[in-house]
Protein backbone atom coordinates (compact mmCIF):
# COMPACT_ATOMS: atom_id res chain seq x y z
CA UNK A 1 0.00 0.00 0.00
CA UNK A 2 1.48 3.36 -0.99
CA UNK A 3 1.84 6.30 1.38
CA UNK A 4 -1.06 8.31 -0.08
CA UNK A 5 -3.58 5.49 0.34
CA UNK A 6 -2.27 4.41 3.75
CA UNK A 7 -2.37 7.90 5.25
CA UNK A 8 -5.70 8.79 3.62
CA UNK A 9 -7.28 5.66 5.10
CA UNK A 10 -5.82 6.44 8.52
CA UNK A 11 -7.09 10.01 8.28
CA UNK A 12 -10.49 8.57 7.40
CA UNK A 13 -10.55 6.37 10.50
CA UNK A 14 -9.78 9.35 12.71
CA UNK A 15 -12.35 11.49 10.92
CA UNK A 16 -15.12 8.89 11.32
CA UNK A 17 -14.41 8.60 15.04
CA UNK A 18 -14.45 12.38 15.55
CA UNK A 19 -17.71 12.82 13.61
CA UNK A 20 -19.36 9.92 15.46
CA UNK A 21 -18.48 11.49 18.81
CA UNK A 22 -19.41 15.01 17.71
CA UNK A 23 -22.87 14.25 16.34
CA UNK A 24 -24.06 13.27 19.82
CA UNK A 25 -23.18 16.77 21.02
CA UNK A 26 -25.34 18.57 18.45
CA UNK A 27 -28.46 19.26 20.49
CA UNK A 28 -30.78 22.23 21.09
CA UNK A 29 -29.24 24.74 23.49
CA UNK A 30 -25.63 23.65 22.93
CA UNK A 31 -23.26 26.34 21.67
CA UNK A 32 -22.11 25.86 18.08
CA UNK A 33 -18.63 27.00 19.07
CA UNK A 34 -18.44 24.31 21.75
CA UNK A 35 -19.01 21.58 19.17
CA UNK A 36 -16.60 23.07 16.64
CA UNK A 37 -13.84 23.38 19.23
CA UNK A 38 -14.45 19.83 20.44
CA UNK A 39 -14.13 18.48 16.89
CA UNK A 40 -10.92 20.36 16.13
CA UNK A 41 -9.35 19.56 19.52
CA UNK A 42 -10.32 15.88 19.33
CA UNK A 43 -8.72 15.61 15.88
CA UNK A 44 -5.35 16.63 17.29
CA UNK A 45 -5.74 14.35 20.30
CA UNK A 46 -6.10 11.44 17.87
CA UNK A 47 -2.94 12.39 16.00
CA UNK A 48 -4.25 14.25 12.95
CA UNK A 49 -4.90 17.89 12.05
CA UNK A 50 -7.91 19.74 10.63
CA UNK A 51 -7.84 19.92 6.83
CA UNK A 52 -10.25 22.85 7.14
CA UNK A 53 -12.35 24.39 9.93
CA UNK A 54 -15.34 22.43 11.13
CA UNK A 55 -18.38 23.55 9.08
CA UNK A 56 -21.68 23.53 10.99
CA UNK A 57 -24.06 25.08 8.47
CA UNK A 58 -27.67 25.26 9.60
CA UNK A 59 -31.01 25.21 7.73
CA UNK A 60 -30.70 27.31 4.53
CA UNK A 61 -26.95 27.77 5.03
CA UNK A 62 -25.35 25.11 2.85
CA UNK A 63 -21.62 25.56 3.40
CA UNK A 64 -18.75 27.54 4.92
CA UNK A 65 -20.33 28.38 8.26
CA UNK A 66 -17.96 28.04 11.20
CA UNK A 67 -18.41 29.96 14.44
CA UNK A 68 -16.38 33.02 15.29
CA UNK A 69 -14.35 33.46 18.47
CA UNK A 70 -16.59 33.95 21.53
CA UNK A 71 -19.66 33.01 19.44
CA UNK A 72 -22.71 32.59 21.67
CA UNK A 73 -25.09 31.16 19.06
CA UNK A 74 -26.66 27.80 19.87
CA UNK A 75 -28.36 24.96 18.01
CA UNK A 76 -32.15 25.27 18.13
CA UNK A 77 -35.08 22.89 18.12
CA UNK A 78 -36.09 22.28 14.50
CA UNK A 79 -32.64 22.92 13.01
CA UNK A 80 -31.16 20.94 10.14
CA UNK A 81 -27.40 20.88 10.81
CA UNK A 82 -24.72 19.94 8.27
CA UNK A 83 -21.48 18.76 9.89
CA UNK A 84 -18.84 18.97 7.13
CA UNK A 85 -15.26 18.33 8.16
CA UNK A 86 -11.92 17.03 6.97
CA UNK A 87 -8.71 15.89 8.61
CA UNK A 88 -5.23 15.29 7.25
CA UNK A 89 -2.12 13.31 8.04
CA UNK A 90 0.97 14.91 6.50
CA UNK A 91 -1.30 16.57 3.94
CA UNK A 92 -3.28 13.46 2.95
CA UNK A 93 -6.93 14.38 3.41
CA UNK A 94 -10.16 12.60 4.28
CA UNK A 95 -13.38 14.63 3.96
CA UNK A 96 -16.91 13.76 5.04
CA UNK A 97 -20.26 15.31 5.89
CA UNK A 98 -23.43 14.23 7.62
CA UNK A 99 -26.72 15.95 8.38
CA UNK A 100 -28.09 16.01 11.92
CA UNK A 101 -31.85 16.41 12.31
CA UNK A 102 -33.10 18.51 15.22
CA UNK A 103 -36.53 18.80 13.60
CA UNK A 104 -38.54 16.94 11.00
CA UNK A 105 -36.25 16.69 7.98
CA UNK A 106 -35.78 12.91 7.63
CA UNK A 107 -36.75 12.67 3.93
CA UNK A 108 -34.57 15.62 2.96
CA UNK A 109 -31.62 13.98 4.71
CA UNK A 110 -32.36 10.61 3.10
CA UNK A 111 -32.32 12.26 -0.32
CA UNK A 112 -28.72 13.44 0.13
CA UNK A 113 -27.53 10.29 1.88
CA UNK A 114 -28.98 7.88 -0.66
CA UNK A 115 -27.68 10.05 -3.50
CA UNK A 116 -24.09 9.68 -2.32
CA UNK A 117 -24.54 5.97 -1.69
CA UNK A 118 -25.91 5.48 -5.21
CA UNK A 119 -23.01 7.43 -6.69
CA UNK A 120 -20.40 5.43 -4.74
CA UNK A 121 -21.90 2.22 -6.12
CA UNK A 122 -20.93 3.13 -9.69
CA UNK A 123 -17.46 4.54 -8.95
CA UNK A 124 -14.64 2.75 -10.77
CA UNK A 125 -11.90 3.66 -13.22
CA UNK A 126 -13.50 4.88 -16.43
CA UNK A 127 -16.77 6.09 -14.89
CA UNK A 128 -17.61 9.61 -16.03
CA UNK A 129 -18.28 12.32 -13.48
CA UNK A 130 -21.33 13.23 -15.57
CA UNK A 131 -22.75 9.78 -14.77
CA UNK A 132 -22.21 10.38 -11.06
CA UNK A 133 -24.08 13.67 -11.38
CA UNK A 134 -26.92 11.96 -13.22
CA UNK A 135 -27.32 9.36 -10.46
CA UNK A 136 -27.14 12.01 -7.73
CA UNK A 137 -29.76 14.20 -9.39
CA UNK A 138 -32.19 11.37 -10.11
CA UNK A 139 -31.96 10.06 -6.55
CA UNK A 140 -32.59 13.45 -4.98
CA UNK A 141 -35.47 14.18 -7.35
CA UNK A 142 -37.04 10.82 -6.55
CA UNK A 143 -37.70 12.25 -3.07
CA UNK A 144 -39.27 15.39 -4.53
CA UNK A 145 -36.28 17.67 -3.87
CA UNK A 146 -33.63 19.40 -5.97
CA UNK A 147 -29.84 19.15 -5.94
CA UNK A 148 -27.78 22.26 -5.34
CA UNK A 149 -26.42 22.76 -8.85
CA UNK A 150 -23.58 25.16 -8.06
CA UNK A 151 -21.97 23.04 -5.35
CA UNK A 152 -19.89 20.04 -6.37
CA UNK A 153 -17.84 17.14 -5.17
CA UNK A 154 -14.12 17.30 -5.83
CA UNK A 155 -10.76 15.62 -5.92
CA UNK A 156 -8.41 15.52 -2.93
CA UNK A 157 -4.67 15.94 -3.27
CA UNK A 158 -1.93 16.57 -0.68
CA UNK A 159 -2.65 19.86 1.11
CA UNK A 160 -5.41 20.62 -1.42
CA UNK A 161 -9.05 20.16 -0.39
CA UNK A 162 -10.56 21.12 -3.74
CA UNK A 163 -8.72 19.63 -6.71
CA UNK A 164 -9.85 18.26 -10.07
CA UNK A 165 -12.04 16.55 -10.98
CA UNK A 166 -15.21 18.47 -10.18
CA UNK A 167 -18.13 16.11 -9.50
CA UNK A 168 -21.48 17.72 -10.35
CA UNK A 169 -24.66 17.07 -8.41
CA UNK A 170 -26.76 17.07 -11.57
CA UNK A 171 -26.71 15.44 -15.01
CA UNK A 172 -24.19 17.40 -17.08
CA UNK A 173 -23.36 17.19 -20.77
CA UNK A 174 -19.62 16.79 -20.28
CA UNK A 175 -17.71 14.78 -17.72
CA UNK A 176 -14.27 13.56 -16.75
CA UNK A 177 -13.41 9.87 -16.66
CA UNK A 178 -12.24 8.75 -13.23
CA UNK A 179 -8.78 7.22 -13.08
CA UNK A 180 -7.49 4.44 -10.87
CA UNK A 181 -5.86 5.82 -7.71
CA UNK A 182 -7.78 9.09 -7.68
CA UNK A 183 -9.04 10.21 -4.26
CA UNK A 184 -12.40 11.95 -4.55
CA UNK A 185 -15.08 13.39 -2.28
CA UNK A 186 -18.66 12.95 -3.47
CA UNK A 187 -21.01 15.37 -1.69
CA UNK A 188 -24.62 15.82 -2.75
CA UNK A 189 -26.67 18.68 -1.35
CA UNK A 190 -30.47 18.37 -1.46
CA UNK A 191 -32.97 21.17 -0.94
CA UNK A 192 -36.65 22.02 -0.92
CA UNK A 193 -35.67 25.36 -2.45
CA UNK A 194 -34.78 26.26 -6.03
CA UNK A 195 -31.38 24.55 -5.90
CA UNK A 196 -28.77 27.30 -6.01
CA UNK A 197 -26.55 28.96 -3.40
CA UNK A 198 -25.23 32.52 -3.13
CA UNK A 199 -22.83 34.23 -0.74
CA UNK A 200 -23.79 36.23 2.30
CA UNK A 201 -21.53 38.65 4.09
CA UNK A 202 -20.55 36.50 7.07
CA UNK A 203 -17.09 34.98 6.62
CA UNK A 204 -14.86 33.18 9.14
CA UNK A 205 -12.85 30.89 6.82
CA UNK A 206 -9.78 31.88 4.81
CA UNK A 207 -6.81 30.35 3.01
CA UNK A 208 -3.43 31.55 1.82
CA UNK A 209 -3.32 32.23 -1.91
CA UNK A 210 0.16 33.64 -2.39
CA UNK A 211 3.32 34.83 -0.66
CA UNK A 212 3.98 38.51 -1.39
CA UNK A 213 6.27 41.29 -0.34
CA UNK A 214 4.52 43.19 2.48
CA UNK A 215 5.89 46.27 4.23
CA UNK A 216 4.00 45.95 7.51
CA UNK A 217 6.18 43.78 9.75
CA UNK A 218 3.32 42.25 11.74
CA UNK A 219 1.42 41.38 8.56
CA UNK A 220 4.49 39.73 7.04
CA UNK A 221 5.03 37.70 10.22
CA UNK A 222 1.40 36.61 10.12
CA UNK A 223 1.69 35.59 6.46
CA UNK A 224 4.75 33.50 7.26
CA UNK A 225 3.01 31.90 10.25
CA UNK A 226 -0.05 30.95 8.16
CA UNK A 227 2.16 29.53 5.41
CA UNK A 228 4.06 27.38 7.90
CA UNK A 229 1.01 26.14 9.81
CA UNK A 230 -1.60 25.65 7.10
CA UNK A 231 0.13 25.94 3.71
CA UNK A 232 -2.81 26.32 1.27
CA UNK A 233 -5.38 24.64 3.55
CA UNK A 234 -8.32 26.71 4.82
CA UNK A 235 -8.23 27.96 8.40
CA UNK A 236 -10.64 29.71 10.78
CA UNK A 237 -10.27 33.36 11.73
CA UNK A 238 -10.70 32.30 15.38
CA UNK A 239 -7.48 30.27 15.10
CA UNK A 240 -5.46 33.43 14.39
CA UNK A 241 -4.71 35.53 17.46
CA UNK A 242 -3.94 38.92 15.89
CA UNK A 243 -5.74 42.24 15.60
CA UNK A 244 -8.30 42.79 12.87
CA UNK A 245 -6.09 45.53 11.40
CA UNK A 246 -3.23 43.13 10.72
CA UNK A 247 -5.51 40.36 9.47
CA UNK A 248 -7.38 42.74 7.17
CA UNK A 249 -4.08 43.89 5.69
CA UNK A 250 -3.50 40.40 4.26
CA UNK A 251 -6.99 40.36 2.77
CA UNK A 252 -6.51 43.77 1.13
CA UNK A 253 -3.11 42.70 -0.25
CA UNK A 254 -4.71 39.65 -1.90
CA UNK A 255 -2.69 37.26 0.25
CA UNK A 256 -5.78 35.60 1.71
CA UNK A 257 -8.83 34.15 0.00
CA UNK A 258 -12.15 34.36 1.84
CA UNK A 259 -14.90 31.72 1.94
CA UNK A 260 -18.19 33.50 2.72
CA UNK A 261 -21.13 31.50 4.03
CA UNK A 262 -23.19 30.04 1.17
CA UNK A 263 -26.96 29.91 1.57
CA UNK A 264 -29.80 28.61 -0.57
CA UNK A 265 -31.05 31.59 -2.55
CA UNK A 266 -34.75 30.95 -1.87
CA UNK A 267 -34.07 30.14 1.82
CA UNK A 268 -34.88 26.49 1.27
CA UNK A 269 -33.63 23.96 3.80
CA UNK A 270 -30.47 22.12 2.72
CA UNK A 271 -29.19 18.65 3.60
CA UNK A 272 -25.74 17.23 2.81
CA UNK A 273 -23.94 13.90 2.89
CA UNK A 274 -20.37 13.22 1.79
CA UNK A 275 -17.99 10.29 1.41
CA UNK A 276 -14.33 10.15 0.44
CA UNK A 277 -13.41 7.21 -1.80
CA UNK A 278 -10.34 5.96 -3.63
CA UNK A 279 -11.03 4.99 -7.23
CA UNK A 280 -10.04 1.43 -8.06
CA UNK A 281 -10.04 -0.52 -11.31
CA UNK A 282 -13.37 -2.22 -10.61
CA UNK A 283 -14.89 -0.19 -7.79
CA UNK A 284 -14.24 2.17 -4.91
CA UNK A 285 -12.25 1.80 -1.71
CA UNK A 286 -14.24 3.60 0.99
CA UNK A 287 -12.31 6.05 3.16
CA UNK A 288 -15.38 7.33 5.01
CA UNK A 289 -18.94 6.07 5.33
Amino acid sequence: MNEAIEKTLKAGEILKKVVEEAKEKIKPGIKILEVAEFIERRTEELGAKPAFPCNLSINSDAAHFTPKANDNRVFKEGDLVKLDYGVHLDGYIADMAISVDLGDHSDLIKAAREAVEAAVEIVKAGTSTSKLGEVIESTIKSYGYRPIVNLTGHGLQPYSVHSPPSIPNYASQKGFELEEGMIIAIEPFATNGVGRVVERKECEIYSLTSIRSIRMKQAKELMDEISKKYRSLPFARRWIKVSEIIFSKLIKEGVLRSYPVLYEVSNGKVSQWEHTVIVEKDGALLVTR
